[in-house]
Formats: C-alpha cells, structure tokens, sequence
C-alpha cells in the first residue's frame, strides 16, 4: 500500500530557501572602537589628533591603533567608532582614488569631493538599514579654502571651524570654541599643538576609552603630515585631593 501524504495548504508551507539557519552578514554593533577624534582650524591649516586605543568593548585591547588617514594628496581624515567598518571605509577610499588615477585625466578629487563621497556612503548605509558604526573628520585644503566636515552613522554632515566626536563633545569642544573660534586666522602651529595636547589630556583624565598614547596630523598648503604615536605629559597630584583615592 502507497504511503499517505498529507499537505498543508500553501499558506502554511516552509519555504523551500530560507535563511534561518544563516550567519548574520552585517555589523550588528561596534566590536571594536576607538573614541574621540578632534580638530580645528589654525593659521596655516588644520590640526586633527586621536589617541592609539582600540577598545573591546570595556577592555583596553590594541594599544597602537592609528585613526586617522591619508588620503589624495590634500585631505586628512579622522575616525571614530568600529574598527572593522573603518577598514571598509578605507579600502572603498583607496579604491576610489585607485580608479581616479586610472582614468589618468589630469583631475584629482580634493577634500570637498572626499567628503562628499564620504557623506554619501554613510547616507547610502543608512538608508539600507546596514550603517557603518563610524564617525568621520575630513580636513583639507581645497584651492586654497580650509575644508572641515563631520560625518555620522546616520549621514548627517556639518561644516564648522571646531569638531569633536565621541566624548570629545562634552569634553574637548568646550575648549576649543573658546581658544580656537574667531582666532583661526591668528593662532600659529606651536600653539595649535599645545591646544591639541592640552584637550587630549583632559580626554586622557576623564573618558575611560581613552589613553595617554595620541597621534597627531595637520594639513596644510605643503600637504598632509601624521606624526608618530607620542605620549602627552600628565600630572595625577591632584589625585590625592580626591575623596576615596588611594590607601
């Protein structure tokens, strides 16, 4: 005797594909992160730092970790946020410039194009419900116009002669609107460095993602420059002022 089999009627029936069963394809949520990048504008260019730590999740994990990049000739960018998605960002960059160079017509996109496409990839991420979770400084000198956007996970953009991500907002942006706007025309590099080390310090003292460790870059009409990883000097005297510190 044949078997009896019984169907459900369509409506009730298991798809013959389906993708229970297969790995999650897109950044759920940073894994690992760095924090804040700041920047402003000086007299000769603009000034972009960002410590070395790669967090995993609380643990301080990469203690060499380098956040910001060279890209053309002219345009310096910082980031923050995850790791991985910052490595997608700029293989999909260096791809791009790849292509431009190729096409070998004399024409080099500058920073205001950069970030443009920057915006745009961001923006484009987003609006597929897949964002890459960063945020993006892009600095340069465009025909002899100083260039400094900022870029979130959501596309939103701005322009603004000072810019702080992460905990930098809270901390750093406070300092720098009253040493920097309204004297970016007057303040010379020597000071710029002593402001950059001077917010890093405090970020170093007060967000726990943080570390002494910091690299530095500045663009200007010569090109882009990043230093190497160096140490800023801090001082925890104070410390011993502080209810509940220590033995």
């Amino acid at each position: 005797m044949d078997p009896i089999e019984f169907r459900l009627p369509h409506t009730l029936q298991r798809p013959q594909s389906t993708t229970y069963n297969e790995p999650v394809t897109h950044s759920a949520g940073p894994i690992v992160t760095g924090t804040s990048v700041i920047a402003f504008k000086y007299k000769d260019g603009i000034m972009m730092a960002a410590d070395c730590l790669g967090s995993y999740g609380r643990m301080s994990m990469f203690l060499n970790e380098r956040r910001l990049l060279t890209v053309g000739d002219s345009t310096l960018i910082g980031m923050s946020g995850d790791f991985s998605d910052y490595q997608h960002m700029r293989h999909t960059l260096e791809n791009i410039m790849t292509q431009e160079y190729d096409m070998d017509d004399g024409q080099r996109m500058g920073p205001k194009s950069i970030y443009k496409c920057v915006s745009k990839i961001m923006y484009n991420r987003r609006s597929r419900l897949n964002p890459l979770w960063n945020t993006y400084v892009v600095a340069g000198i465009d025909k002899g116009e100083k260039v400094l956007g900022y870029v979130d996970y959501l596309g939103t953009t701005y322009e603004t002669p000072t810019i702080a991500t992460g905990f930098g907002q809270h901390l750093a942006l406070p300092t720098l609107r009253k040493l920097v706007e309204g004297h970016e025309d007057e303040i010379t590099e020597e000071e710029a460095v002593k402001i950059i080390d001077r917010c890093m310090r405090v970020l170093f003292y007060r967000d726990s993602r943080a570390i002494s460790k910091i690299i530095r870059g500045k663009v200007t009409a010569q090109g882009v420059e990043i230093t190497e990883p160096y140490t800023v000097e801090t001082n925890w005297d104070v410390a011993d002022s502080v209810d509940g510190y220590g033995p």
